[in-house]
């Protein structure tokens, strides 16, 4: 059976019958009219190894190019069929939806598949060694019998729409303050072959029913379900009622992936964690964090001191905490220094060019909310190390730095030193026994929510929620889990 389910993204060892298949073929497909999207005529200069002249044919370029990439890290004897377009997609001046992507149908009872259990197209058809939607009539759109639907913002980079980040369309890597249109795309193809709950609104844990016409409490699971353990509840998912799946989606670093190629795979990938230590004068005011490592800049060294902490003021006029360039005030207080500074109002980026500006040695980014989050960006003027820990901790070590004050000398004000290690035990982005940990924020969000890896892993992943400037091409150990992740649901 199949539905067309709609998916909208904000920008493997076989556990059944198995048999030996050629390498992948993906077939792009693109929907747009004359003179748009990929058919674009505009005059382009080559640029990052992408030799097309015009922009249609760049974009078509690095379509092909990640195609390319993902048929030499799956096998199918069937063509996997994405149905490509470039449209106006919701925009601001400061923020975009890059792109949507996902499966467009979805299949359950097939040959080779777990019984009652739901597909994304692509998978089902590998593991069918069929066409499953071969012979079906196309539903009018033109894409009915799509494997994968994407369609990615035209609009990217004009004035009203995240100005002056339009898409990079090289093929290097060096997107610089441009959104790497290259591992964009290889993340959302990701979620059209499989990455991705899919069948379950995560906001109430109901599954698509077995007619696939609606979302029910006795719905039909999602094969992704059967690797989804939570720590807590004790139990995967498709043991759960629907409020215990509602639950475990919005319960931050406990619901951890244990199918066995991703979880055996993380240890030998996954890095400590980081821990950042306030070491302060003033008893009881010295505190351990975690931290997660900027995508910019240094990376922070494994046993280091950063430097005396210094607090960055609110500054009259600013759109967020260390936004503008630093008054004489900040600037005097972190020369030297490592500036501490609250999430929000612009980009870590810009916050971390802005204290390294005013002569800091370091940043701390605080977040402004409860949970993790990661510290994104790219600018590579940036030669200073920056990390991010978590708002009760940011509080903590600025508590510690006004406690601190009084056990100075009498020119020299007593300052708390940062120093940086590992914890010897435990994995970033993974759960105590070293299995890696999906994303589940305290605050449900949709579309992201369970179908990424957590923000807290070290290096970054391919399919956390966020498009990181330091990530390869590589899907798989000792660079990435994606690879692993899709062979456990029998890629």
């Amino acid at each position: 059976m199949t539905v067309k389910p709609a998916h909208t993204l904000v920008a493997l060892a076989c556990a059944f019958t198995c048999f030996a298949a050629q390498a992948a073929k993906i077939t792009i497909t693109s929907r747009d009219p004359a003179g748009i999207g990929f058919n674009d005529p505009t005059p382009a200069a080559p640029v990052g190894g992408n030799m097309g002249t015009t922009l249609g044919q760049q974009r078509m370029n690095v379509y092909r190019y990640v195609a390319d990439i993902w048929e030499k890290n799956l096998a199918s004897d069937i063509d996997i069929v994405v149905s490509a377009g470039w449209e106006p997609l919701s925009c601001t001046a400061s923020s975009a939806v890059l792109g949507s992507a996902g499966a467009w149908n979805i299949w359950r009872d097939f040959p080779n598949g777990v019984p009652g259990t739901w597909y994304p197209q692509a998978l089902a058809n590998k593991l069918a060694g069929t066409n499953l939607s071969a012979g079906t009539p196309d539903d009018g759109s033109g894409f009915g019998n799509a494997d994968i639907k994407t369609q990615f913002n035209i609009n990217l980079g004009n004035p009203d729409c995240l100005a002056g980040s339009p898409f990079y369309l090289g093929l290097d890597g060096n997107a610089g303050t441009k959104v790497n249109f290259v591992a964009t795309l290889l993340h959302e193809l990701g979620h059209g072959l499989g990455f991705s709950v899919m069948t379950v609104t995560t906001g109430n844990g109901r599954r698509l029913n077995a007619q696939g016409t609606a979302f029910t409490d006795n719905g039909l699971p999602s094969i992704w379900e059967r690797h989804m353990y939570d720590n807590t509840a004790g139990k995967t998912w498709l043991a759960m009622n629907s409020a215990e799946r509602a639950a475990s989606a919005i319960n931050p670093l406990q619901l951890a992936w244990i199918g066995p190629n991703a979880a055996g795979a993380a240890p030998t990938l996954l890095k400590p964690i980081g821990v950042a230590k306030a070491i302060s004068p003033a008893p009881g005011t010295s505190r351990t964090a975690d931290y997660i490592p900027a995508s910019f800049g240094p990376a922070p060294k494994p046993s280091a001191t950063m430097g005396a902490l210094a607090l960055v003021a609110p500054q009259s006029g600013e759109a967020g905490p260390g936004c503008s360039l630093f008054d004489s005030a900040n600037t005097a207080a972190v020369k030297n220094k490592v500036a501490l500074i609250s999430r929000g109002g612009c980009t870590f980026a810009i916050k971390a060019k802005n204290a390294q500006d005013a002569g800091a040695v370091g940043v701390i980014v605080a977040n402004n909310v409860a949970g993790a989050f990661t510290v994104g960006g790219s600018d590579p003027s940036i030669k200073i190390t920056t990390i991010g820990i978590s708002k009760d901790d940011g509080d903590a070590f600025k508590a510690a730095v006004a406690a601190a004050i009084p056990y100075g000398s009498r020119n020299k004000p007593g300052a708390v030193t940062v120093t940086l290690g590992q914890d010897p035990v435990r994995l970033s982005g993974a759960d105590g026994a070293r299995r890696p940990l999906l994303y589940t924020p305290s605050t449900l969000a949709s579309g992201s929510s369970v179908s990424h890896w957590d923000v807290t892993a070290t290096p970054n992943l391919l399919m956390e929620p966020s498009i990181n400037g330091d990530l390869t091409i590589n899907l798989k150990p000792p660079y990435d889990l994606t690879v692993p992740l899709l062979k456990d649901l029998g890629w």
